[in-house]
Formats: structure tokens, sequence, C-alpha cells
């Protein structure tokens, strides 16, 4: 059906910039030519949004070659109504008039510039062939099939083997299967940074790397110096749990003390979140009994109980939720992620459930973003401006969310700890602080940003590539491989996001650093809570300050949105604050050790 379609929707978005003309020539003013503009925008943009959503979660549900030729085709169809040449003209116009608009109508106006920057149809066959590079490197990335000792084997099985075994000749091998797939992504990534570059600088900006932080208002230096920032004000806090943790590691493996920590001691494949170094805090246990679908209702629930509105109906039919069974041929992306396809009601979510601890955060992570499109999907948020404040925001509502949902008193009320439970509150902040923000910083501050803005921003020659991810693995994580990775690898494609996401991680960093603001706004002003042992959950005030913030969509300056909800600027003031008990308990137990790697 889209393919018979598509001739009709390149025709018509192929004429839309002579509409769009002599619309705006019989137009009364500046802002009356740009609400006649921008509503004639806002209504392609949604309805391509659409085509392209649904033939994109077709290609990342049910990886097929047709699918794939679908997403492309609905790619280019979005592309030449979004890089309109004369929607470019006309909205460059319109915002050189920017003093006789209103603030929200600018910023409409600026939001069809970077969307037309993805895709300017002033270079047709370039944008072309973008889609098509896009489309081959998302087939290949998830239709991979990593196999160890010659049987296929899945990237849950992989993530559940390194928390479990501890067999480290086992681990090793696993470990170096999970980089499997670098080698046979590296050649289209090559291909892509070049055409994502060029597609940037046809209109303007400096590379691609340059584009996605504009987003932000901000320039690439801004960008890397802030991650920067980050890392200089956590490092005292990374350095002792560094120290703690590689002691702890040596002492269960059984070897002598390193400098820095073999990537394959620890569980996660990139080393961005240290998981499963204390025993007290796995709660997967307390899941077992208990349904894949159980995980994402609770996670519905944490919403309902703060007043949101139960998820629409077509979440649960449309949405995929769990693992592929055994034995069915399908294939899809592993990666868990949510869809707002329409731009208005049509949410859905990409994950494969289990019910383990891992995937309750993760669900209640993705439904923040489920939550976050209901908030802005009103009248009163044109289509256009139906996305986050940044897009730091919306990971910063599902990290808010993860955070929240992993409180002891919050665990005790959806019954996945008893009420009898008790914490130790060092461990439990220790656990948190390894497993889900402060290790991550310096993953995606230092390693994912870096290493991105080098490739697109500095141009860094692709036989350094593979050098280049390790030797900021080393300096900024005290991280590395367990034999050495030669350049005719490429580890680093083996994270989804440098394939289909790219420089982008930071947005990640920032989102850890957001959730601490407002989680502690949320637990001391509103709710008068602890903010290490809070209980979100049946609080209206949180869910009326929730609901405020996520509603404002991208209608207003992020920076405005962060002050007036908080009353302060990002910042990692919150974030040391919260952790401020652990860092003493550290500094303790490393007593007499070398602190870091240096």
């Amino acid at each position: 059906m889209l393919r018979r379609f598509l001739p009709l929707f390149l025709w018509a978005f192929g004429s839309l910039g002579m509409l769009v003309s002599s619309v705006l020539a019989a137009g009364p003013g500046p802002q009356a030519q740009a609400d006649q503009f921008l509503e004639l925008v806002n209504a392609g943009w949604q309805a391509l949004v659409r085509v392209e959503s649904q033939a994109q979660w077709e290609a990342a549900t049910d990886v097929k070659p047709e699918h794939d030729a679908a997403a492309e085709a609905a790619g280019k169809a979005r592309a030449a109504f979004t890089g309109n040449p004369m929607i470019i003209k006309e909205a460059r116009a319109l915002l050189s008039l920017k003093r006789q608009l209103r603030p929200v109508t600018v910023r409409q106006l600026e939001r069809v510039l970077l969307n037309a920057a993805e895709g300017p149809m002033t270079n047709p066959e370039l944008v072309a062939a973008r889609i098509a590079a896009e489309t081959r490197q998302a087939s290949t990335l998830n239709g991979f099939v990593f196999r160890w000792q010659d049987q296929p084997i899945t990237p849950n099985q992989i993530d559940n083997f390194l928390q479990t075994n501890r067999n480290l000749a086992l681990r090793q091998q696993v470990w170096e299967v999970s980089k499997q797939s670098g080698a046979a992504l590296q050649p289209g990534l090559v291909e892509l940074r070049s055409l994502r570059n060029r597609v940037a600088q046809e209109l303007g900006h400096a590379d691609y790397f340059a584009l996605q932080v504009a987003a932000f208002g901000m320039t690439t230096a801004e960008m890397v110096d802030l991650q920067k920032e980050f890392m200089r004000e956590l490092r005292p806090l990374y350095l002792q749990l560094h120290t703690w943790v590689k002691h702890e590691l040596a002492r269960r493996y059984g070897e002598p003390v390193p400098k820095r920590i073999p990537a394959h001691w620890l569980n996660n494949r990139w080393s961005q979140n240290w998981t499963g170094l204390i025993e007290g805090a796995n709660f997967d246990d307390r899941f077992q009994g208990r349904s894949p679908e159980w995980v994402v209702r609770a996670a519905e629930q944490f919403f309902t109980s703060l007043g949101f509105s139960p998820l629409p109906d077509t979440f649960w039919t449309r949405s995929d939720l769990y693992p592929v069974k055994p034995g069915e041929a399908r294939r899809k992306n592993t990666h868990a992620s949510c869809w707002h396809v329409d731009l208005d009601r049509d949410i859905r979510s990409l994950m494969s459930v289990e019910a383990n601890w891992q995937w309750f955060e993760t669900a209640h992570h993705e439904l923040g973003h489920g939550y976050y499109f209901m908030a802005y999907s009103r009248p009163g948020v044109p289509p256009l401006l139906r996305t986050g404040a940044n897009p730091a925001f919306h990971e910063g509502m599902g990290e808010l969310v993860a955070l929240a949902c992993g409180q002891i008193p919050y665990l005790k009320t959806v019954g996945v700890l008893p009420a009898d439970f008790q914490v130790d509150e060092p461990t439990f902040l220790l656990n948190d602080a390894l497993a889900n923000s402060v290790p991550f910083i310096f993953w995606s501050s230092g390693t994912m940003t870096h290493w991105e803005a080098d490739i697109y921003a500095h141009q860094l020659d692709p036989a350094q590539w593979n050098a280049r991810w390790w030797q900021y693995v080393r300096d900024f994580q005290g991280v590395e491989p367990p034999v050495p990775r030669g350049p005719g690898l490429c580890d680093a494609a083996t994270k989804t996001h440098i394939n289909d996401t790219p420089c982008y991680y930071y947005s990640y960093a920032i989102a850890t650093v957001l959730k601490f603001q407002l989680h502690e706004h949320i637990t001391r002003k509103l709710l008068h809570q602890s903010t290490r042992a809070s209980n979100y959950a049946g609080q209206k005030a949180a869910g009326d300050f929730l609901r405020t913030l996520m509603a404002k969509g991208a209608t207003e300056d992020w920076r405005k949105v962060l002050r007036d909800a908080t009353g302060e600027n990002l910042s990692t003031r919150a974030m040391v604050e919260y952790y401020r008990p652990l860092m003493t308990w550290l500094q303790e137990q490393n007593r007499g050790r070398q602190i870091g790697w240096d």
C-alpha cells in the first residue's frame, strides 16, 4: 500500500513549495503569513511522520528486504516534503522578520529548518543516497546474527551470560562475540559519516555533529565542554568507585588488582553500567513467578497512580513488547525504544521484556517517553513542536522514572520487596551509582561524545577509529580490552546509537544530570521526602509537576523550562549531593589504596 501511494506523496510534496509561495503572496502581514505557512507545514509534517514511522516500525519489528525498501521509500517521501527548497526559502524569509512574530512561531520556523537540514532537497541525489545508506545500515544492524561455538546467540543471551557467569575464559569469549557486528557495520558507517556531514553542510552547518547540537542552541565546542564539566565535577567520586570496583572484581575472579579494569570483567558489553556487583541489591529473584506482562503493566501503574490517564488501548495491541519466541523466524531490533508514530495517540514501544530487574527499570524508562508523548499531544502544541524541550528532556524523563521506580519504599508499595525489607544505605547507593549513573557519565560524556565529535567534526581517518575508541575507553573510563583490538575492527559500531542515532549520546549524559535535579525538587519541595528513600506512588503533586513540564513540548527554550521547574540551571549539584554519603563510605573503604589508574 505504501508503494502504491508514494508517487502521489512525492507529487504533492514537490508541488507544495509553489502552493506555499502563492498563499504567502496573498498574506496580510508577517504573522498571518507565518500562520498560513505553518498550518500547511504542520499538516504535511504530521502526515509524513505517520507514514515513515509506520514503515520504520515494520522494518524494526520484522526485518525483511521489502520492509527495508518501504522504510527507504517513506524516508524519501518525508525528505521531499521537509527539504523542499521553497519551504526552506519561505522559512528563512519569515525568520528574517522574527521580531514581528510570536515566539512560538519563531520556534516552529527554526524547527522547519532543522528538519530540512536532515534531508535538504536542494541536493536530492545526496538525500536519496543518505536514506538508502541508512536503510542498508539498519538492515545490517537489525538482522546481524551473533555466533558463539558455531551456534547463534542473541543479545539478550549475551547480556544474561555476562550477568551470571564467572568463568573469565568464557566471559572473554562471549565479550568478543558481542563485538562481531562491528566489522560488518564499519563500511556502512564510513559511508554514512560522509553522507551525513554533506547533508548537514547543505544548509550551512559545519558537520552532522554541529547540526545535532543545534537542537540545544549550542555549538560543538560548547557541548563537548559541557560534557567535560560534568566529568570534572564527578571525577573524585568516579575515581573512588573505580578503585573500589577493581579491588572487588580482582577478589571475585582471584586475579591481581589491575590499573584499569579489563572490559570482560564487567557485566555490560560496553562497560557503560557496572551492574551485578552488589549481591544485596540484585533483585532479579524478586521477579520469580511474575510475567513480562506484569512488568510493563507495573510501569503503566506508576503513572496512573500519579493521576495520568492509562495508555491508549492501541499501545497494547500495536506494541512489540516481548522477545521473539523460540523457533520463530522473525527478527527484530533488540534495542528498547518508544515510538510516537502519528504525533498524536498512536504510541508504541519496542522491547524484549523479561521478568527481571533490568527490564523493570527499562519498561518504566520507555513508558516515561510514552507519557511525555501523551502530555504534549494536545491542541496547544503544534506537531512541529511535539517533542521534548530538548532531546535530553525526553531521556531525562525516562531516567527520572527509572530512578523513582528503584527507590526502596516504592518497590515495597508495588510488592517487589516485602514490607519488612531492610536496606543498608551505602550498599543501595553504591549499586545505584554503579548501575545507573556515575560510570555512565564517563561513558556518555567521555567515550561516546568525544569519539563521535572526532569522526564527524574532526574527520578522523577510519583507519584510526578503533584505536581512538579504545584510547577514550582507557582515558575516560579506566577500562581496557582483554586482548588487542586492531584497526580492522570497529567496536564503536557495536553500539546501536552509533549507527542509527548518531551524535546524540551526550543527551543521555544531560538526562542523567537532569534526573537528579528533577528528583530532588519533587522529593524535597513537593513530597517532603528523602531523596534517597522516596515513593512517588499515589502522589498527585508529583504527577501535576511532571505533566506541567511535559505538556510544554518544545514550545519554550529548554533553559527556561528547567529554571521555571526547579529554580536553577543545569548542574551536577543535585547528583553530587545525592551520592555524598556514598563518597564518605568509599573514602573509608579505599583507605590505603592507590586511587584511579594513573
